[in-house]
């Protein structure tokens, strides 16, 4: 029995699209108990919740789209629920079958204004605690807000809401810190933040016992933004968010347009986008590894880094013409095509970096104060890697083979041979080995292509002005970091009625309070590192 069956004998009655992605719709009131069972199914246990997407359906009332999937048969799940009521919308929670919810449901609190019964903490997530209204709404007045130079109020102090056994609502006061705790702040201007985030910690001593994650100091609304382009100009936006995955971000939409519209490219742009990726995750593996060692008090490992690091920009600038902003995926293919010296080039710097990564390992890896600053530090378990949505390297350190290259293969990787590399021990060690044989890994993807590139055109014509078909569209990429989403909602105008993108940080930094409890102070910022996220891709 498959999946949309057994929903079916729960909830007799539900409603399933087929336009585009399967999406099968549950009312409110029984979207609780189906998505326990589809969790704790035995055969197939939807342990993994890729992303919660808030929606505005307007007259179909707010809402959100759950995006589930299996870790035993990477099978996938679309799941809709909604309220009509737009005063005084809510939703139950499912932050008790799945860590990385509480989180996520924030998230559309703070766009949508849906309060999710039993979340402990009903915070804003990106935006100021005192914004008035909910942007990502249709009905949303975009001159509510003017500019505010107020210092911000921290919110210690948040809203649970329950549902009363008469049917009512009732709420209690959840604290985030109390008086007794000492807190201190860790950004958001501390280089070892790795961009603009504040992370208030409370001590005891130099004990961490919570950390609690201030995100939206780079909220730029691109979500929103998406509303009012054309297909084509939303492209510009995704290299912005991780900008050290910024082929492999701008790689998944332009999949998720093609898809939706039914272009097929050529097998020529394929075999182009499948080594700019993996060029882009050298790129960024490269640079995990000085900001790592340098977080931690080590100069000369971060030249070597930037060193084979340039060299790959130089690549990318020959045919691409950027360096770290890349706007070269286009719908339909690439924007022009390869450098006359691009597969020289690329295989030379691939023999060279064959040749010096053991003096990385020597320097660093060896290195009696890396190994003791990092073994046993930071420890993720397989299961609260998956719970909380931890996905890339920092998720298959734990065990969780969740390579979207594998289990769900795109552009030219059904026709690669390549290991997907795990650790089992899940600590702050084994995040770092990861990476490094992953940066190996792409330099045998990148040679089983760099000679076989087949002639052909590098992009096939498109109109300038796209129109979808309506429905939900959605594709996913394994960026540097772990799984980048696309969730695209058409209504069959020019522009999407929803683009929403799934961040690759978000459940990093989540993860930060479960992986650091228990550590010294000194441990967060290897634990940070380690965990490898990209700011402005939290922030939107």
């Amino acid at each position: 029995m498959n999946i949309t069956e057994k929903i079916s004998r729960l909830v007799p009655g539900i409603t399933i699209t087929e336009q585009g992605d399967q999406v099968i719709s549950i009312p409110a009131e029984s979207f609780h108990q189906i998505a326990e069972t589809l969790r704790n199914d035995q055969d197939e246990p939807m342990d993994f919740l890729r992303d919660i997407v808030g929606m505005d359906w307007q007259e179909g009332g707010l809402g959100a789209l759950y995006y589930l999937e299996s870790s035993k048969t990477y099978n996938r799940i679309v799941l809709k629920t909604s309220t009509t009521d737009r005063e005084n919308p809510y939703l139950p929670s499912v932050c008790d079958l799945w860590k990385t919810a509480e989180i996520k449901e924030r998230e559309v609190f703070d766009f949508f204004g849906i309060r999710f019964l039993n979340n402990p903490d009903m915070r804003r997530l990106f935006l100021r605690e005192d914004w008035k209204g909910y942007p990502l709404r249709k009905d949303y007045d975009m001159n509510s807000n003017p500019l505010n130079m107020e210092n911000e109020e921290n919110a210690d102090i948040t809203d649970e809401y329950y549902l009363n056994p008469d049917g009512t609502i009732a709420d209690k006061k959840n604290i985030v810190f109390g008086q007794q705790d000492f807190v201190v702040n860790i950004g958001p201007q501390h280089p070892s933040t790795h961009g603009v985030l504040r992370l208030r910690t409370s001590l005891n001593g130099e004990t961490i016992s919570k950390v609690d994650p201030i995100c939206g100091y780079i909220h730029r609304g691109i979500e929103k933004m998406n509303e009012s382009l054309t297909y084509p100009q939303t492209l510009a936006l995704t290299d912005r968010l991780d900008y050290l995955s910024a082929h492999q971000n701008r790689h998944a939409l332009c999949m998720c347009i093609e898809k939706a519209a039914g272009i097929e490219i050529s097998e020529r742009a394929q075999y182009i986008r499948t080594i700019m990726d993996e060029l882009q995750r050298i790129d960024s593996h490269l640079l995990f590894y000085s900001c790592l060692v340098m977080d931690m008090g080590g100069l000369t490992p971060f030249f070597y880094g930037f060193r084979e690091r340039e060299m790959i920009l130089d690549i990318f600038e020959e045919t691409t013409g950027g360096r770290l902003i890349q706007n070269y995926n286009m719908i339909g293919g690439v924007q022009a095509d390869l450098h006359p010296d691009f597969q020289r080039k690329v295989k030379e710097f691939i023999k060279h970096l064959r040749s010096v990564i053991k003096d990385y390992h020597d320097i660093f890896t060896g290195n009696v104060i890396a190994t003791t600053r990092l073994k046993g530090i930071g420890v993720l378990s397989r299961e609260d890697a998956i719970s909380l949505g931890v996905t890339g390297g920092s998720g298959r350190a734990s065990g969780w083979a969740n390579d979207v290259r594998k289990h769900h293969p795109y552009a030219m990787y059904d026709k690669v041979d390549f290991k997907e590399i795990t650790y089992t021990e899940g600590d702050s060690f084994a995040r770092y080995m990861v990476r490094m044989d992953e940066i190996m890994e792409s330099c045998h993807i990148i040679e089983q292509l760099i000679d076989n590139i087949p002639e052909g055109e590098y992009r096939v014509k498109t109109k300038a002005i796209i129109k979808l078909p309506e429905g939900n569209y959605s594709a996913a990429v394994e960026s540097s970091r772990g799984e980048f989403g696309v969730m695209l909602e058409s209504h069959g105008d020019k522009s999407p009625y929803r683009l929403h993108y799934r961040s690759t940080g978000l459940p990093l930094v989540h993860a930060l309070d479960t992986v650091c409890k228990g550590n010294k102070i000194a441990d967060l910022i290897a634990i940070g590192g380690t965990l490898d996220y990209v700011i402005p891709d939290i922030d939107r």
